[in-house]
C-alpha cells in the first residue's frame, strides 16, 4: 500500500496524530518528532494515536534540532504538522524552508480554522469548529439545544480524514510532476464538506433547519432511538417500506400501526413503538431483530461492541498487549495493513540511521536530541 512513503510527523494533538496513525496503518514509514516532556499518554500503551511508528524527541528551540529535521525532510515525501498558523515558520520549519531542501515535499497542515481568514490564529476546539461551520446546529434530537458527538465529527471526521485525503492526492501529483505543495486541511472546511448532501436538501427546500424535524434526525418515528425495559436503547433505521414492514411485524404491531406514509399519525406511531420497546430488555429485542431486515440494532458500549459476534468475526477490534483498539481500516483484497504495535524508539541510532542521520551522539551532546526512553 504506502510502503516506501516517508512521513515526518511534528507531534501535535488530536487530528494530526490521527492522520499519521492512518498513514502508518496503511504502511507508510512515519517518524514522529516529539517535544521534550512529551504529552498526555505519549509513548504509553494507551496512546493509540502514536501506534505503529517510532518517535524521537527534539528540542525544536535548538538550531541543531531544526537543521536535523530539515535533514530528515530531504528524504521525506510528506511532513505533517498541527500547529497554529505561523508557529512552524517561527521555528524555521515552515513550507518555504522545507521545500527549499525538498521541492517534492507534500507539507500537510492541520488546523481548525485554516491557514487564513479572520479566525485563523484564534484558539478553538472541535465544538467551536462545528458551531461555526453550521453543522452543530442540526445535531441531536433535542429541539431545545443541539448535541455534539464528542470530538469525532470535527477532529477526526472533518479533520484528520480530509488531511489524509489531501496528502495522498498531493503525493500522487508530486510523483507525476516532481513538485510538492502545501495541503491546508481545516476542520471547518472538512465538516462543511461532510454536510454536502444536507446543503443540497436545504437549497431544494427539502430540509427544515431545526432538530428532530427531518428524515434522518429523529423527525420520523421509524428512524430514532427507543428505550428498552432495562433502560438501554435500540436504534431503529427502517426507512424503506420493506424494512418498515419487518419492523412492525417484529414489534407485534401488525394491524395496529399506522401506515409509514401517514405523516399525520406519526405521533401515534411513535407512541406504539415506545411502548413496544419498553416491554422487553435490550437483549431480548436484540435476539428478535438479529439478522432481520428491520434495520434495528442494540446501542452498544465500546466494550460491548468489541465482543459483538459480527465485529469479532471481522476483527474490527483487536487487542495488542491487552489494549483493545480499532483495527486498521479499510480492508484490501491483496494488501495487508502494517503492524499497529508502537515501534520501539529506544535505539536512537537505528531509528535515525534509517533516515540518514548518523551522528546521534553529537545530537545528544548538543541537547538537540533528548533521550526520554
Amino acid at each position: 500500500m504506502l510502503r516506501g512513503v516517508r512521513v515526518v510527523e511534528i507531534a501535535a494533538l488530536g487530528p494530526a496524530p490521527h492522520a499519521c496513525t492512518i498513514l502508518a496503518d496503511l504502511g507508510a514509514d512515519v517518524l514522529r518528532i516529539d517535544r521534550p516532556g512529551g504529552q498526555l499518554l505519549a509513548g504509553g500503551p494507551f496512546d493509540l494515536l502514536t501506534r505503529g511508528r517510532p518517535s524521537v524527541t527534539f528540542d525544536l528551540k535548538n538550531p541543531v534540532a531544526v537543521q536535523t529535521v530539515l535533514d530528515l525532510v530531504q528524504s521525506a515525501d510528506v511532513l505533517i504538522e498541527g500547529m497554529r498558523p505561523g508557529v512552524m515558520e517561527r521555528l524555521g520549519l515552515g513550507p518555504e524552508e522545507c521545500s527549499a531542501v525538498n521541492p517534492r515535499l507534500v507539507y500537510g497542515r492541520m488546523t481548525g480554522w485554516g491557514q487564513d481568514g479572520p479566525l485563523a490564529t484564534a484558539a478553538g476546539h472541535d465544538i467551536t469548529y462545528l458551531a461555526t461551520s453550521g453543522v452543530l446546529h442540526g445535531l441531536g434530537q433535542d429541539k431545545r439545544r443541539p448535541h455534539f458527538p464528542a470530538n469525532l465529527l470535527g477532529d477526526f471526521g472533518g479533520g484528520s480524514t480530509y488531511l489524509v485525503i489531501g496528502v495522498l492526492a498531493a503525493v500522487l501529483e508530486a510523483r507525476r510532476t516532481g513538485l510538492g505543495q502545501v495541503v491546508d486541511a481545516a476542520i471547518v472546511d472538512g465538516v462543511a464538506h461532510l454536510s454536502t448532501m444536507i446543503s443540497g436538501f436545504v437549497a431544494a427546500g427539502a430540509y427544515i433547519e431545526e432538530r428532530a424535524a427531518n428524515l434522518l434526525d429523529g423527525g420520523v418515528p421509524y428512524y430514532d432511538l427507543y428505550e428498552t425495559a432495562d433502560a438501554q436503547h435500540m436504534a431503529v433505521g427502517a426507512l424503506e417500506p420493506q424494512f418498515f414492514a419487518v419492523l412492525v411485524e417484529k414489534l407485534g404491531l401488525v394491524g395496529r400501526c399506522p401506515r409509514q406514509e401517514d405523516v399525520d399519525r406519526h405521533g401515534e406511531m411513535r407512541e406504539l413503538f415506545t411502548r413496544a420497546f419498553l416491554s422487553r430488555t435490550r437483549a431480548e429485542w436484540s435476539a428478535i431483530f438479529e439478522g432481520t431486515d428491520a434495520c434495528v440494532a442494540p446501542v452498544l458500549t465500546r466494550s460491548e461492541a468489541a465482543a459483538h459476534p459480527h465485529m469479532a468475526a471481522r476483527g474490527t477490534y483487536l487487542a495488542v498487549d491487552g489494549v483493545v483498539q480499532p483495527a486498521p481500516a479499510p480492508r484490501f483484497s491483496r494488501s495487508r495493513p502494517a503492524s499497529v504495535v508502537r515501534e520501539s524508539s529506544a535505539d536512537l541510532v537505528a531509528v535515525l540511521g534509517e533516515w540518514g542521520i548518523p551522528d546521534v551522539d553529537s545530537l545528544l551532546a548538543s541537547g538537540a536530541l533528548v533521550h526520554e526512553y
